[in-house]
């Protein structure tokens, strides 16, 4: 080897070593994140190393599953609702009023 080859690959070396000890100290300190606040770990291709399933978790699934059913009923509700507004909005006071009319004639 040449004395400018061996010269470069000395000064390269501690440039590679530095960055090679950043990545495993980034890895290392984010690793150490995710099991302080309860995150699973992933392996090497994004599948849970340690699947956390307890009963305590699998009743807040199943009631926060049970809380979406609840409020997407509701936001139907709601919706059904401003259409009904958007229409009385919307329509000239004529057909509001022949639609009054028309409930009162029912109710009689």
């Amino acid at each position: 080897m040449s004395p400018e080859t061996y010269g470069l690959l000395q000064g390269l070396f501690p440039l590679v070593v530095t960055i090679v000890a950043v990545a495993v100290t980034g890895w290392v300190i984010t690793t150490w994140m995710r099991i302080k606040h309860g995150y699973p770990l992933d392996g090497a291709w994004g599948q849970a190393v340690y699947p956390q399933k307890s009963e305590e978790t699998t009743e807040r699934v199943r009631l926060l599953s049970q809380e979406n059913a609840q409020l997407r009923a509701e936001l139907g509700s709601v919706k059904d609702r401003l259409a009904n507004v958007e229409r009385i909005v919307t329509d000239g006071g004529v057909l509001l009023s022949r639609e009054i009319d028309q409930l009162r004639d029912r109710a009689n």
